[in-house]
């Protein structure tokens, strides 16, 4: 069966079709599929809440069983921000580079560096039943850029119990402690039932 991954962005599309694969089933991008809204506004104030917002309309839109994640990080010395916001941290049009830049501007000589990474992701059948999971992972925040793997803030962020940022480590012991990938190893574990039945 054929499940819409409500993303354009093919980094995500990579992370989540090595982590969430299940037999019979093919992930398609939204750029798969025609027809489908260029952006979904992503203005709910939590990553659940956003989540479902895209798989709703993307899964409507498209008439097929739709998943949809939203994440983010967060810092514990400013009141978890970026949060929600983090794509578009530092304004419009989204920058990788950018968002990096200013959160190390916000932290510049703040020595409370914990952070986590937060990620929910949602189902969405065709009949308008809903699930979603949410995973994490805890780390801090580094006092400059390093690696080159990854996207985001990747090159920020090193997790608990390592050395090396999320950019200096490669995919699969990225994706082995990342929130993304914990939350997808649920979703697959819970859902499959749901995915299997059709």
């Amino acid at each position: 069966m054929n499940l819409l991954v409500a993303t354009r962005n093919r980094h995500k599309l990579d992370e989540i079709r090595q982590i969430f694969s299940l037999p019979g089933l093919t992930l398609l991008a939204a750029d798969d599929v025609e027809g489908l809204p260029e952006d979904v506004v992503e203005d709910a104030e939590t990553f659940e809440g956003n989540a479902l917002k895209k798989a709703r309309e993307l899964g409507v839109a498209s008439g097929l069983w739709t998943l949809a994640d939203d994440s983010g990080l967060e810092v514990e010395a400013l009141h978890n921000a970026p949060g929600v916001y983090s794509a578009r941290y530092a304004g419009e049009p989204c920058s990788y580079p950018a968002n990096n830049a200013k959160l190390l501007r916000e932290l510049q000589g703040v020595t409370d560096r914990r952070a986590r990474f937060r990620c929910a992701i949602a189902l969405r059948a065709p009949d308008g039943r809903e699930w979603t999971v949410d995973g994490r992972c805890e780390g801090t925040i580094t006092e400059s850029a390093r690696g080159n793997n990854g996207f985001g803030y990747d090159p920020l962020f090193v997790p608990t119990g390592f050395s090396q940022t999320f950019a200096e480590l490669d995919a699969a012991t990225k994706n082995s402690l990342s929130h993304r990938g914990n939350a997808l190893r649920r979703a697959a574990v819970e859902w499959r039932g749901h995915l299997n039945d059709e």
